[in-house]
């Protein structure tokens, strides 16, 4: 025997749900094994037919369920709270995949990656600023070793300057020393202290030794 009635509750995701007979009786379980596979999903209020059968346990359960030949479906009876609202209309369509949370694995990540690259890019710096400085510095090295050293040159003593000029005087007598004698001999005109003609003027008075400046 079919009876009529109106899918007052379904759970989609577990494929079950209960259909209120008419006239009013206790709500019926259905499967979603039970409808025909017509390519259709259940839907709240729809308008069904529907044989009754015990399950395996003995329980009263929807078998045979086709939609009524309007096709309708009904708005469900009040007081009635629907397990699942199925809110598509005709073919079941696959859930559209959820966009994937940011993660911050990522960020981590990343920043672990930028810390590195600095931390390679110091050391670097710094290793090659560390190699330079002797490179430089060892030619320096060498050059001050192979410049040679200049001797040292032995002071030279100057003569002390002469302030003599001629004034008139001739006669060793009026000399004060050897060198005003032979400056007196050798720039001034008829000196008078070279009685011998050797060169040496007043060799009784001033210049009396051989090494006599």
């Amino acid at each position: 025997m079919r009876f009529e009635g109106t899918l007052v509750q379904w759970n989609d995701d577990r494929g079950f749900g209960f259909i209120a007979p008419e006239p009013a009786a206790p709500k019926v379980f259905v499967h979603f094994s039970a409808f025909a596979q017509d390519g259709r999903r259940p839907q709240l209020g729809d308008a069904l037919t529907f044989e009754i059968r015990p399950d395996s346990q003995g329980r009263k359960q929807a078998a045979a369920v086709r939609r009524a030949a309007s096709g309708a479906a009904l708005r469900p009876p009040a007081g009635t709270t629907p397990l699942r609202t199925q809110g598509m209309q005709g073919s079941h369509a696959p859930r559209a995949p959820r966009a994937p949370r940011a993660s911050g694995i990522s960020a981590r990540l990343v920043a672990l990656i930028v810390l590195c690259v600095c931390s390679a890019g110091v050391y670097w710096w710094s290793a090659n600023r560390m190699g330079a400085q002797p490179a430089l510095s060892a030619p320096a090295a060498r050059a001050d070793t192979a410049m040679p050293t200049a001797p040292l040159s032995a002071p030279v003593l100057l003569a002390p300057k002469v302030s003599f000029r001629c004034d008139g005087r001739k006669h060793c007598s009026q000399m004060t020393s050897c060198a005003e004698a032979k400056y007196f001999l050798q720039h001034c005109p008829d000196p008078r202290m070279d009685g011998n003609g050797d060169g040496v003027p007043c060799e009784q008075q001033w210049c009396t030794g051989p090494g006599a400046p």
